[in-house]
């Protein structure tokens, strides 16, 4: 009897052990976004065996089927379109046509404009300049002397005018001149600018880096060294830099690590949260609540109208409740991802905004006064890179640029105007004034008769389309034509400086306007009607 009992116990302990893994497994699954954005490891499968191919002529302005007389049209516009380029714009072409040889990014975002069936005969026939000569206010001008307004934001880094980082800059090198570029030893800025990023953080300690992504991988190790765990959450479809651990899908040949891609806004991640016990910590881009679990919004997907964006402040204020008590019952670093946000929602940034402390917050862009910059502020036993009883266990971060003078002199500069009483007074009303313009814009497009319309998160835009069509990505040049400068992808985002002004707001809104109205003239819009999303 005792022997059966013995042989049972044996038999049921493993088949309890795996009972308990498949419901763990089961559990992060169910806090899986369902979409391959969320499943990084099935993503790079099927990015892998998605064959390459291109639209000759015929496809190119037709595959949607549009009729005869539609596609006359289609390609009279893109003619004129080309055309309109190809006259503007000659040196500045002609230098980013020679570039392209010895610069593999040019090719990249030239060829990742548009969705890739389409861009071969495009780049053949209609061709754009990446060279400017100049930026003044919320214009860039190219090499041909040509002006245009600036929507791109310089990725996030224009949040207070281009004079105002030029200024920054200069005001730098007379700061820093005298020491030049000597490392190692810190300008007295460095100090400064600590106290002072403590101090509006809300933190005990800070390490500068050189990049955003420097700064979130630090900040990643930090969690990892001093909760001794490996893992790391980061939510479907963030951006938190391009290093391995935090864009484990396309785009990164190396397989998923220590990385848990999870559900944002959702019960289920909360209850992986609140059970698994080897995770380091979660990391946050509130630039997310624009889009949660959705990518960065691109031109090179746009092959629908099924781009979505809308922002609940409310309702993201309370996710990151919710997560900030998960985190600190289990002993999770919570970590808020400020680098492209910081300073652009509030003078504290997402942080002060949205009413959460975190417990390490990186920031970069716009910080640097018109440098690259990145990082980290934190608590003060999570900033600590060594350990008094194991002195041989350290969490080492260095970097030769780290500190620079020049870097630290502008920031310092932007630091210090951050608190004039006119750059105070932009936060003032900033969401009533930027949701009024939106909606008035949205007034004008859709008495326009167009299918576009506008999102908002502040001062971040996403054009959305209300119409099904295999043509969307084309907008982007007919705004570009209007003498708006758009990143490269195009009119997934639009990023305003807090100093842009009405009367130059009413002038961009009369380009989109106007830039809609030619594309639905040219037929893009007018498909098949059978199509759908």
């Amino acid at each position: 009897m005792a022997g059966l009992v013995s042989t049972s116990l044996l038999v049921a302990l493993p088949l309890a052990g795996m009972a308990h893994l498949a419901w763990r497994r089961l559990q992060l699954s169910l806090a899986k976004h369902p979409s391959l954005t969320g499943h990084s490891r099935m993503a790079k499968r099927v990015a892998r065996q998605l064959p390459g191919y291109s639209y000759g002529e015929e496809m190119f302005f037709g595959s949607d089927g549009a009729p005869s007389d539609v596609v006359a049209r289609r390609k009279s516009g893109f003619g004129r379109l080309a055309a309109h380029f190809s006259r503007r714009h000659p040196k500045s072409i002609a230098l980013s046509a020679e570039a392209s040889r010895w610069i593999s990014d040019i090719q990249f975002t030239r060829d990742y404009r548009v969705p890739f069936q389409y861009s071969r005969y495009l780049s053949g026939h209609l061709r754009l300049g990446g060279f400017v000569g100049s930026s003044d206010g919320v214009f860039l001008t190219d090499l041909d002397g040509q002006r245009s307004y600036d929507l791109a934001g310089s990725y996030g880094v224009n949040l207070l005018g281009y004079d105002f980082y030029k200024s920054c800059m200069e005001e730098a090198w007379g700061r820093a001149r005298d020491l030049g570029p000597v490392l190692g030893p810190y300008h007295p800025c460095v100090a400064w600018n600590a106290e002072r990023l403590c101090r509006i953080s809300g933190k005990d300690e800070v390490s500068f880096h050189m990049s955003g992504t420097e700064a979130v991988m630090q900040a990643v190790r930090l969690a990892r060294y001093h909760t001794g765990k490996e893992h790391l959450v980061r939510f479907c479809g963030a951006y938190h830099g391009w290093w391995d651990d935090v864009q484990p899908g396309p785009g990164n040949p190396m397989p998923p690590g220590k990385t848990y891609t999870l559900r944002e806004m959702h019960r289920a991640t909360l209850r992986v949260l609140g059970t698994r016990s080897d995770i380091a910590c979660v990391l946050v881009n509130p630039l997310q609540a624009f889009h949660p679990n959705l990518p960065a919004p691109g031109d090179s997907s746009l092959v629908d109208s099924g781009r979505r964006a809308s922002f609940d402040r409310v309702a993201y204020t309370q996710w990151l409740r919710e997560l900030r008590e998960v985190c600190t019952r289990r002993g999770i670093v919570l970590i808020l991802d400020e680098v492209f946000l910081g300073f652009r929602l509030a003078p504290g940034g997402a942080q002060e905004y949205f009413g959460v402390e975190a417990d390490l917050v990186t920031y970069g862009k716009t910080l640097g006064g018109g440098y690259p910059v990145g990082v980290v502020c934190g608590r003060r036993h999570l900033m600590r890179r060594y350990r008094d009883d194991r002195p041989a266990d350290i969490c080492f971060a260095r970097g030769t640029f780290n500190s620079h003078p020049h870097v630290m002199a502008a920031m310092q500069v932007f630091l210090e105007r951050l608190e004039h009483a006119e750059v105070k007074a932009l936060y003032e009303g900033l969401d009533a004034l930027w949701d009024r313009r939106v909606a008035d814009l949205n007034r004008l497009l859709a008495g326009a008769d167009v299918p576009v319309r506008i999102a908002n998160m502040s001062t971040v835009w996403s054009v959305t389309y209300t119409r099904p069509s295999r043509y969307n990505w084309m907008l982007q040049f007919y705004l570009r034509a209007e003498g708006l400068a758009l990143g490269w992808i195009g009119t997934g985002r639009f990023i305003f400086p807090l100093t842009f002004g009405e009367a130059d707001f009413n002038e961009v809104a009369a380009r989109i306007v106007r830039a809609a109205r030619a594309m639905r003239d040219d037929g893009w819009w007018d498909g098949n009607p059978a199509i759908s999303d």
